[in-house]
């Protein structure tokens, strides 16, 4: 079973934390500094909470869909592309304190979602920074150039 990914980026982590952690009954994952997941089983959702400016309305970061393996993955990036959407694969990539195995999309207001799957953890949060900081779903160089598939810098 996949389950739908929200990230999103909050001024006040710590309070954001205990909120959720209230509001789904559950602790987070994974903490590490600027960063928190839960792994929620009902519904089935993983939370990624990215630190934010302070005094800054929380903002969505990107969407996704968690899967189990990189097989799934690549059935992903298939199914997309042959639907004609633009992808853009990430492999062996470390960011979000997470290996993973990615594929991006934009949605129909340039929303980013990907499919992915964590291999392992590491030690990293940021791959492809802006000022220190994770920038899911920002299009690099490469990415404005259309194409049907490809590799870039991105994280989470």
């Amino acid at each position: 079973m996949s389950r739908v990914q929200l990230a999103l980026r909050v001024s006040d982590l710590e309070g954001s934390v205990a909120f959720y952690a209230k509001l789904f009954g559950v602790e987070p994952a994974k903490r590490r500094p600027g960063y928190a997941n839960f792994a929620i089983e009902n519904p089935p959702l993983k939370l990624v909470l990215l630190e934010g400016e302070p005094e800054q309305p929380t903002v969505m970061d990107h969407l996704g869909v968690e899967v189990f393996s990189t097989d799934e993955v690549n059935a992903a990036t298939k199914r997309l592309t042959d639907a004609g959407l633009i992808t853009l694969e990430e492999n062996n990539t470390e960011c979000c304190y997470a290996l993973q195995d990615k594929v991006w999309v934009r949605g129909p207001g340039n929303e980013p979602w990907e499919v992915y799957t964590v291999k392992a953890d590491a030690d990293t949060l940021t791959k492809g920074s802006v000022d220190g900081e994770c920038r899911c779903g920002e299009p690099t160089d490469a990415e404005k150039e259309p194409a049907t598939s490809g590799a870039a810098s991105k994280c989470c």
